[in-house]
């Protein structure tokens, strides 16, 4: 999964944390260290699932638990349009599947 932060949305580092500030209406959020850490590995285009491994080796919490955690701050993220995928990504997802009738054939050769 490739993230990137949306056009209006900066970054600043603190001594434990990351502020992210939403340009479009002036609010704030703020990362814990690990949340931090979690989002620039997305940003640099790291799986989640790496992620959640690397999480799981470093802190005391299972690898479902990291996934999940992962999963949820990626959705709570994207929810406050903090984050996007980048557009050339988006289009290939979202590219819808074309209907196609399926043609019927005699397989046995009839």
């Amino acid at each position: 999964m490739s993230l990137r932060l949306r056009r209006d949305v900066t970054t600043c580092e603190t001594d434990e944390a990351l502020v992210l500030l939403d340009g479009r209406n002036g609010r704030y959020w703020q990362l814990n260290p690990t949340g931090a850490a979690v989002l620039r590995a997305l940003l640099d285009g790291q799986a989640p699932a790496a992620i959640a491994r690397r999480l799981a080796r470093a802190q005391p919490v299972d690898e479902l638990r990291a996934t999940e955690d992962v999963e949820a701050l990626i959705r709570r993220l994207t929810a406050a349009r903090l984050v996007e995928q980048p557009a050339e990504k988006r289009r290939v997802e979202e590219r819808p599947v074309e209907e196609r009738p399926v043609e019927e054939r005699d397989v046995g050769g009839r």
